[in-house]
């Protein structure tokens, strides 16, 4: 059974990612409040994730699906004891922090839980009747810290994408200054040429010139 992996990003979609371990990919679904980290991340950069690992005689094909804390996947494997909320509908329907789940389940806030994907106003009754005292330590789940945001695009960096598409590509000035800031409106992340130049053409691909 697999209960963690560690790797680097190599793809995301809207709830799912894959995850390059040692030359194998493992596909990997991801709740919203997951996601929401990982949205951020540029393909190639180091992850770890927390595995809760689903297969039975109804899904023979495994399912994994992932969180940044183990104490999140604690929480999954509780908030998953409550009738008819099964993995699979339990990972779209987590869209909010857990600690946030936690706290409006002890409050006994159904209304909030009823803001969860798929979760209607019998099922948040039964979410809290399940599981009220006993999730209370979840609440105390720190925020993970804000990623970095990457430095901007220097001076240097914009010049010499300007003089590519000037003295080597033919473009006029007005027009190659435009170019690239679109692209640095397009991916504001952007700091080298290499990647500069890149978003430049992506642009002008995607615009069908």
């Amino acid at each position: 059974m697999i209960a963690y992996l560690e790797g680097t990003l190599l793809k995301k979609e809207s709830d799912r990612i894959l995850l390059l371990v040692q030359q194998v990919g493992y596909e990997i679904l991801v709740p919203a409040f997951v996601m929401e980290t990982i949205a951020q991340m540029a393909q190639g950069e180091p992850l770890e994730l927390y595995i809760y690992y689903y297969q039975t005689e109804r899904q023979p094909k495994p399912v994994l699906i992932g969180f940044h804390l183990e104490a999140e996947r604690e929480f999954f494997q509780a908030f998953i004891s409550v009738e008819a909320i099964g993995p699979l509908k339990a990972v779209k329907a987590l869209t909010i922090p857990v600690k946030e789940i936690a706290r409006a389940i002890e409050n006994r806030d159904a209304a909030l839980l009823k803001r969860l994907n798929g979760i209607g106003e019998r099922t948040a009754h039964k979410i809290i009747a399940t599981l009220q005292g006993k999730v209370g330590k979840f609440a105390l789940i720190r925020d993970l810290p804000e990623p970095e945001a990457p430095a901007p695009a220097d001076a240097d960096t914009v010049v010499q994408v300007m003089e590519v598409l000037v003295e080597q590509l033919g473009h006029r000035p007005a027009e190659a200054k435009e170019m690239v800031e679109a692209a640095m409106r397009r991916k504001p992340g952007i700091c080298t040429p290499e990647e500069l130049f890149d978003e430049v053409y992506r642009g002008q691909v995607s615009d069908g010139r």
